[in-house]
């Protein structure tokens, strides 16, 4: 007993001792070999907060788990105070680390660029204020393992991709399934950051390069801050990143094949990070080192990115201030809103690749050729990059949109969002715009905890709607504009409808019995000659459909008063 007492003692001491190292030189953290525990990056926070007044750890909200998510805030005057920040026009840059755990480049990185800050090493400057998390998916980075990335190039221990509820918390940001998740919602619209910078280690092809860069697609994004970001920003992060002795290469889009013959831009659709960034006009990079680079040089390519991203914000402040002001008026002002975007492969851009030559050989498992890369053969090559996006589909943007209360689950994901509404005082009936649901597609097998709906088509219809006391008026002249249009028009890619939340209404719920039903059918066939008219000319269309009795009296329920009008009509409503 007292050898196991003395064992836990000394081991408490030896994390102690460890944890001292790293406050005093956290540069050597990713040459330890692993990733650092949770607990000792939270601790090496707290320990800057203590030290340095213009440190500030705090509490963002809850997690799927008994942890707390944190926000650490850098501000060189010591004042932390949001409204503050935004009278003293003082941008603020959101770092966001860990959104997978086995990725801790930017763990690290961030800890490395405030401690270097705190120390005076480097300068923050005094028209930027850094606003961290230090690990976003906190359960994951509990379950250290060796064997979680089997082909990242170190550390030798990583964190898991999956939180407490084994979702990717990057595919999370329409649905917020995840409680950090809700949490990060909030805390990103109570700061309105100007830049987001989402930390990541990529997968894929094989090259020479460091650091890939994935970007809100321009077109995508649209307005002054596209074409601001397209011109100016990302050449002038590409410009410096070269002087830093890390060349920049467009996020790599390429799964089982080489990335020779160039590749589409990755659409980050709102589910992303990124994504969802970019409905609330902000700035929007996701640095993806690659996975097969030593650890402490991708460690060392992410701080240089954060620095060159840093120094651009703040030499442009008032340009990056001005852009995303007339992005919010262009929105404001637009009468419709693209949804869903397609790449143009028409209009590439010519960039430079550092690769290597691949080949394939025999597979000493299967026996069946292989891809390998040559590292002994570099080449760097001009390749086509098509970064160039077409709108697929667009809406026209209604007033308001109507959402009955019983859909709280959605409601619920529009407050985390500050989306203003408010609710009905009385019962009323109004005409307004309803969606019938024509057409979707799903996924045969469950996407992030959810059947995914695609290709969906619908008709739209004026119909006269019994709207109740307490459902949801929703204008949509507000800031959440587009994010309302991306969300609520159930043909976006990423609509709450694509998610599943409006599934109840593709059931039906009330039927009839045959034999009851046909004495009736007749009676309605004889009183509504428009209704007798559309059964002839689909029997006359269809053969099939003519000798078949059952379908006939089932297209006479459907095209009656009986059939319940909730069934498959989309339960948002438009007021055009």
């Amino acid at each position: 007993m007292y050898r196991i007492i003395l064992f836990i003692v000394l081991c408490q001491v030896h994390d102690s001792l460890l944890f001292a190292q790293r406050i005093t030189n956290p540069h050597g953290i990713e040459n330890t070999g692993t990733t650092p525990r949770y607990d000792d990056v939270r601790r090496f926070y707290e320990e800057l907060a203590n030290r340095h007044t213009t440190v500030q750890v705090h509490t963002a909200g809850p997690t799927d788990t008994d942890d707390s998510l944190l926000v650490v805030y850098y501000s060189s005057d010591s004042k932390f105070d949001v409204p503050g920040w935004k009278k003293q026009d003082k941008l603020i840059i959101f770092i966001n680390n860990g959104i997978h755990p086995g990725e801790p480049d930017g763990i690290i990185a961030s800890m490395q660029l405030l401690w270097d800050i705190t120390q005076q090493k480097i300068r923050l400057p005094d028209n930027v204020v850094l606003a961290i998390i230090p690990v976003f998916n906190i359960s994951g980075a509990r379950s250290l393992r060796q064997y979680t990335r089997a082909n990242q190039n170190g550390p030798a221990i990583t964190g898991f991709r999956g939180n407490a509820q084994n979702l990717d918390l990057n595919r999370d940001f329409v649905k917020m399934d995840a409680r950090e998740t809700r949490s990060i919602v909030r805390l990103f619209h109570s700061l309105d950051p100007d830049v987001l910078v989402d930390n990541h280690v990529s997968n894929g092809a094989d090259y020479q390069h460091v650091m890939t860069l994935l970007s809100t697609q321009c077109n995508k994004l649209g307005g002054p801050m596209g074409d601001y970001l397209n011109k100016t920003f990302e050449p002038a992060l590409y410009d410096d990143m070269k002087q830093r002795g890390f060349d920049l290469l467009p996020y790599v889009n390429v799964w089982g094949t080489v990335p020779d013959n160039g590749w589409d831009a990755f659409m980050e659709i709102p589910r992303f990070f990124s994504g969802f960034a970019a409905m609330f006009h902000t700035y929007a990079f996701v640095a993806e080192t690659h996975m097969l680079k030593p650890f402490p040089v991708r460690v060392k390519s992410t701080y240089e990115l954060m620095l060159s991203i840093i120094e651009h914000t703040s030499a442009n402040a008032a340009t990056i201030r001005t852009t995303r002001q007339q992005q919010k008026q262009w929105v404001a002002g637009s009468a419709e809103l693209a949804i869903d975007w397609g790449v143009d492969t028409t209009q590439p851009t010519n960039i430079e690749l550092k690769g290597y030559e691949a080949g394939y050989k025999s597979s000493d498992i299967s026996g069946q050729p292989r891809l390998f890369y040559d590292r002994s053969k570099p080449f760097i090559n001009k390749i086509p990059f098509y970064n160039t996006c077409t709108t697929k589909r667009k809406t026209d943007v209604p007033q308001a949109y109507i959402i009955p209360q019983g859909w709280n689950k959605v409601v619920s994901r529009l407050k985390a969002n500050s989306v203003k509404m408010r609710k009905l005082k009385t019962d009323t009936t109004i005409e307004l715009t309803v969606y019938y649901i024509t057409d979707y597609k799903t996924t045969p097998n469950p996407y992030e905890g959810h059947y995914l709906h695609s290709g969906v088509e619908v008709e739209r219809q004026k119909k006269q709607v019994q709207l109740k006391k307490g459902d949801y008026y929703i204008p949509v002249n507000q800031a959440a504009k587009r994010y309302l249009v991306e969300t609520l028009e159930p043909t976006a890619p990423d609509a709450f409808f694509a998610w599943g939340f409006f599934d109840a209404v593709l059931q039906q719920k009330e039927y009839y019995s045959d034999y009851a039903f046909e004495d009736l059918a007749v009676e309605l066939l004889a009183k509504d000659k428009s209704l007798r008219n559309k059964l002839e000319q689909r029997k006359a269309a269809d053969p099939i459909f003519a000798k078949d009795g059952k379908a006939q009296l089932h297209f006479v329920f459907q095209n009656s008063l009986y059939h319940e009008p909730e069934h498959m009509r989309y339960p948002v409503y438009r007021l055009e």
